[in-house]
């Protein structure tokens, strides 16, 4: 039995949803600013997800997505995912200043069309790190986030060359970004949560739950 399986309780997972929706807080101000209008996000579910599960929330390998990967330092080093469906990438970029030219179906894609992926992918992953670090009290810092538009496959198999060859599991955190007033154009995606596997017990001794049984 691995480690998570053995650890991890409906306790510890409601654990790490309030501190998903704590970062959600912090990224829906964010953007509210970056919109300039109301936005509501949060974490309808928290789960941990074995890697060929994982690839199948994403929409499976073959699937093109919009997707940002990042490397976490500091006192549990590991790796974060958003995993963002490309038509829903097309309803951020939309409601953005500017009238931003992007459509999923036409390539090449803008310059700013693609620093304004990376704009939300910053904004999220950064607000998610930082509730997380102010949760636990571990120092935990991100690397500079890489954007690729790709197919599920390529972009999450590159981060897990590593990882894979000693860990099997991933925390999945999914989020619902919702603008006020048209409640009907959301955006949906997935943060992908890895810490390495010596971090996980580092995490989860942070938030209370014992080494050993």
């Amino acid at each position: 039995m691995n480690f998570l399986e053995k650890k991890i309780s409906s306790m510890q997972l409601d654990i790490l949803k309030e501190i998903g929706n704590i970062g959600a807080g912090h990224a829906a101000t964010a953007l509210s600013i970056l919109l300039n209008k109301k936005i509501d996000m949060s974490v309808p579910d928290v789960k941990i997800v074995s890697f060929d599960e994982m690839i199948d929330m994403a929409g499976g390998a073959d699937n093109v997505v919009a997707g940002m990967f990042l490397r976490i330092e500091g006192d549990a080093p590991g790796s974060m995912f958003f995993v963002l469906p490309l038509e829903q990438a097309e309803i951020f970029i939309r409601e953005l200043p500017g009238n931003i030219p992007f459509s999923a179906d036409e390539l090449p894609y803008g310059e700013i069309a693609l620093s304004a992926l990376q704009e939300l992918g910053n904004i999220l992953s950064g607000s998610y790190l930082s509730s997380l670090s102010d949760f636990t009290k571990l120092s935990l810092f991100p690397s500079v986030p890489m954007l690729s538009i790709d197919m599920v496959g390529a972009i999450i198999g590159t981060g897990l060359l590593e990882i894979s060859q000693v860990s099997d599991y991933a925390i999945v955190i999914d989020t619902a970004l919702n603008e006020e007033i048209q409640s009907t154009d959301s955006v949906n995606g997935h943060f992908f949560l890895l810490p390495d596997p010596e971090s996980f017990q580092i995490i989860f001794k942070a938030l209370g739950v014992p080494e050993h049984e």
